[in-house]
């Protein structure tokens, strides 16, 4: 199993949204990197939902559920279907992140406008002793 991180303005669609929807289609993503993520992902693969637009940290996670495909508004674009798995309290700030000094080469930290990506294993390990049983 794998595991990506995706970015959302909390104004547009936040973790509330999916709570309560419990699943939706991830889409809008335009970066030709990103849409590679979204390209990669699996069903079973997990997702760290991140809160952009001045929060700036990780609020919840949720699983893939469908193989990509194209999406169906922008063909150089793809999009996946993802379900709720819950919320991470407290939430995982980039700033902590950042700090750690551990991912100073990852995509969350590198490429700040960069959408979707994969999380390294580190950082996934990283996780699991932050939310023991959670990840």
């Amino acid at each position: 199993m794998s595991f990506f991180l995706a970015k959302t303005d909390p104004d547009t669609y936040s973790i509330d949204h999916l709570a309560k929807e419990m699943r939706t289609v991830w889409d809008g993503v335009t970066n030709p990197q990103a849409v590679n993520a979204i390209r990669q992902m699996k069903p079973g693969d997990g997702v760290f939902i991140y809160h952009s637009g001045g929060e700036s940290a990780i609020v919840g996670l949720a699983k893939v559920v469908s193989e990509p495909r194209p999406d169906p508004w922008n063909p150089k674009s793809a999009v996946v279907e993802l379900e709720f798995l819950g919320r991470l309290d407290p939430p995982a700030t980039l700033a902590e992140i950042k700090q750690s000094h551990l991912f100073d080469d990852w995509s969350l930290v590198r490429q700040g406008r960069l959408s979707t990506m994969a999380a390294p294993e580190s950082f996934v390990r990283w996780m699991e002793k932050r939310y023991p049983g959670r990840i």
